[in-house]
This record gives structure tokens, sequence and C-alpha cells, in this order.
């Protein structure tokens, strides 16, 4: 677990980093120099393009880090590496031959209730190829066990960038119409640096020729298609239907703001799961499944942990952190409460998504990946008319809750393994008493400062107590070393 929590440690400073400044821009820039149509403009285009990345990248950024400890010599793996440039290539031409011919049909599909969107289709498309291809560099330097530089990227390069851009239209140096399009532009940008970092590490030699594995890695990079879908559905389809299914897109931006306080939780995951993924297909691919198992059970408490603290510092802030936002983004209470428990849940698996997508049985969990997407999208049809965007929350809420419990069971199954323990259960009765403690206590001052007060105080009796029980010892040589205990 050493490099793992090294450069987990690493991930989740860049990815806090990154997501400080979203908050910036997500809470205060957006929500004041830009109009909530176009705000909730944005959100949707970055959904839809979210959404058809996985289709783009082909399922390739998963099969490089599946595949490539398995190729043991120079030529087969540039055959290999050759192979994953190019096979996006068969999704992309198409799509973008079809969005060629029938750009106006599409333009009124997707602007069935908000007009607006008719104009930036083609945005949707370019997003969503830059960012597929970002992911495979990014892959391509995973498996190297390098992730800091791609997690900054990921992370933190294109927020600097935007917040730079939302003040060029504060200023008026930017119009609304130019500052959608220097959007664009940033992540293509991204993607070009991240592929100049990763052929510094290993320069691509192009071999074309067909490898003995290419069936299984064709097939392997198809499902990972499907999974990927699932994956991003779950997150984004909310924002996708509540563009497509009410009249004022303004809600997309209410719904984002509140989403984006409860995605905060996820760092941790998307900071340790950059290092995870490419060590739980070296111990799949080396069948040593007593690392495996202890990879997934040290996770899981790691991850709820941090996580824990994370939900708790939201829960107990939040209605102080309404007090300093626009009045009309504050209506999100129970969409942050819906969304921050399923992150909660979602990150207490650990390494699990990690497991079943580099095994044998992903098929199977693909399938049902496909039957919950469609649950998610039946959810939303069903709720969102009648309860907005707060229907949007309990749709991903009961989707990713039903998700994440039959892949433990899947897991305990065919693995002999599941991630929790009598000390997952310390934890959350740790997270029960202090959200009962401490949700009604308020210092009688300034918002920011009841934050930052109440935060402190919320750190120093949480990580004590998680000290004192020693649920981690992952987590308790961490507060050791940094205190020099």
């Amino acid at each position: 677990m050493g490099i793992v929590l090294n450069q987990s440690f690493k991930n989740t400073i860049t990815t806090y980093t990154g997501f400080g400044i979203g908050a910036i821009n997500t809470l205060f820039l957006y929500t004041n120099f830009l109009t909530d149509e176009y705000f909730g403009l944005v959100a949707f285009l970055l959904s839809a393009a979210n959404i058809m990345m996985p289709f783009m990248a082909f399922g390739v950024h998963n099969a490089i880090i599946k595949f490539y400890s398995s190729f043991k010599t120079k030529h087969t793996l540039n055959s290999f590496l050759t192979l994953m440039l190019f096979l996006p290539l068969v999704f992309i031409i198409p799509t973008v031959f079809i969005g060629l011919t029938s750009y106006e049909t599409i333009g009124k599909l997707l602007a069935t209730q908000n007009e607006i969107v008719n104009t930036y289709v083609w945005h949707i498309f370019i997003l969503a190829i830059t960012m597929a291809y970002f992911e495979i560099f990014f892959a391509w330097s995973k498996v190297h066990l390098l992730t800091v530089f791609g997690n900054t990227m990921k992370e933190v390069f294109h927020r600097i960038c935007i917040m730079v851009l939302l003040f060029c239209v504060y200023i008026d140096w930017l119009s609304v119409n130019q500052f959608v399009l220097a959007l664009v532009c940033v992540y293509v940008l991204r993607m070009v640096i991240m592929m100049l970092y990763s052929f510094s590490k290993r320069f691509p030699k192009l071999v074309f020729q067909k490898l003995d594995k290419q069936v299984p890695i064709l097939k392997y990079a198809g499902l990972m298609i499907i999974a990927g879908s699932v994956a991003t559905l779950i997150l984004d389809i909310d924002k996708f239907m509540i563009g497509l299914m009410l009249e004022n897109i303004e809600q997309v931006a209410y719904y984002s703001v509140a989403i984006f306080i409860a995605t905060v939780i996820a760092v941790p995951q998307r900071a340790m799961h950059q290092i995870m993924m490419p060590l739980t297909a070296q111990y799949l691919n080396e069948n040593n499944r007593s690392a495996l198992e202890h990879l997934y059970k040290r996770s899981s408490i790691s991850l709820l942990v941090i996580s824990g603290f994370i939900f708790l510092l939201i829960l107990l802030n939040i209605n102080e952190l309404y007090k300093i936002i626009p009045q009309e983004f504050t209506g999100g209470l129970f969409v942050v409460i819906m969304v921050s428990l399923a992150k909660l849940y979602d990150n207490s698996l650990g390494n699990n998504n990690a497991i079943l997508f580099n095994s044998d049985y992903y098929r199977m969990v693909l399938a049902f990946g496909v039957f919950l997407a469609l649950v998610a999208i039946i959810f939303n049809y069903i709720f969102i008319p009648i309860y907005g965007i707060e229907g949007s929350a309990l749709a991903t809420f009961l989707a990713m809750v039903i998700y994440n419990t039959i892949k433990i069971i899947f897991v305990k199954q065919k693995f002999k393994m599941q991630p929790f323990s009598w000390a997952s259960l310390k934890i959350v009765l740790v997270l029960i008493f202090m959200s009962c403690l401490m949700y009604f206590w308020d210092f009688h001052f300034h918002p920011i400062v009841n934050i930052i007060l109440k935060s402190l105080i919320i750190a120093t009796f949480y990580f004590v107590i998680i000290y004192k029980l020693n649920v981690s010892k992952d987590i308790s040589n961490l507060i050791q070393k940094r205190l020099n205990l």
C-alpha cells in the first residue's frame, strides 16, 4: 500500500486543489458572471459530452490498463499501443459523418425544451473526442505507475483556465459565445499536453501487426464501451434529462451546484483509483488473490474514513454555505444529502470497480450495469416531472445504491471476498453520532467564519476518535507521520 498511499495522497491534494478551484468557479463565478441560462447550457454541454466520451474512447483507456502488463516484448507492446491509438477512430469517424449529415435533426432533438442548445451541438462532439483521447493518454502514463501529472491535468488545469475565462467574461474581454468556444479549446489543449507527457514516458513506435490477444482485446474494449457508458449515464444522465425534460435550462445550473457540492465526497476515490487500477490489474494478471483481498479491504477502510470526514463537512456546513451563494441556487439541500449518501456508499467499496473491470467476470457485470442504467433513466423519467431536480437526485441515489449492492454481492460470490469489517461499522457509527451531535450547532458569526471554525472542530474530534479506535492502520500511520507523533 506504500505506493498507493503515496500517490493517492499527492493525487488527493491535486484533486482537492482542483475541486477548490472548481468550487470557486461553480459557486461564485459561474453564478455571478454568467446568466443562469448560459450556466445551465455549459453544464448541459459537458454532461452530454461525458455521456458520449466512452463511445469515442472505445474502451481503449481500460484496455491499456488491463492488458499492458501482459505483453513481455517490445515488439508486441508497440503493436498493442498502436492498436490502442487508432481503435477509437472506428467510432469517431462514423460519428463525425453522422453529425455532418444529420446536424439539424440532432440539434432539434437536443433542443426540444431549450432552443439555445441547437447552436452548440458541434461543441459536444469536439468535447467528447478530446475527453476520450485525454483518458487514453492518461492510461498510457498510469501503466507506468505515474499518475500525479495526469491527475493534475484532469483535476486542476482546465479549472484554472475556466476561472481565467470567466474573469475575461466579467471584464468584457470575451462574449458568452466566445467563452463557450474557448472552453472547448481548453479541453483540446489539455488533451495535447497529456499526449506530450505520455509520449515522453514511452514514445509510440507504430507497428501494424496482428496480436495473438487481439480478439480478447477487441472484445474487452467493446464491452468497456458499455461499462463506461453505464458509469457515465449514472453520473450525468440526471443533468442531461433535466435539460431535455424541464422547460427552464436554468434548472440544470441549480442542480449542478448541488451536485458539485456532493461530488466532493468522490475526490478520495478518484485520487486513489488512479493508482489502484493498474495495481489491481497486475494482481489479477499474476493471480495474487491474497494481495488483491488485502488491497480490497484496506482501500475500503481508508476511503470510508476519508470520505466520511468529507461527508460530515458537507452535511454540517451546508446551511452556512447556502447563505453565501445566490438565493436561487440554494434549493438543493435534498439533492446534496441524497447524492452525498450515494457517493459515501460508493467510496466504501474501495477498489471494487478495479477488480470487476479487470477480471474475467466483467461481461456479467456489464449486463448488470446496462440494466441499472436503464433503471436510472426510468427513475429520472418518472421522478423529474413530479419532483423536478429533487426527483432526479432520488433517481440517482436509488440507481447507485442498487448498482453498488449488486457489485458487492457479485465480488463476494466470485472472489470470496468483501470489503467490510467491524471497523467499517465503527466508522459508520462515528459518522451518525457526529451528524446528530453537530448538525444544529452553529456559531453566530459570518458564514465563512462559521464554516472554518466548525470544520476545525469536526476535523479535530473526528480524527481523534478514528485514531483512538485504530480502525485503519494506514490512516493512523498517516496521522502519526503528519503530526510527528
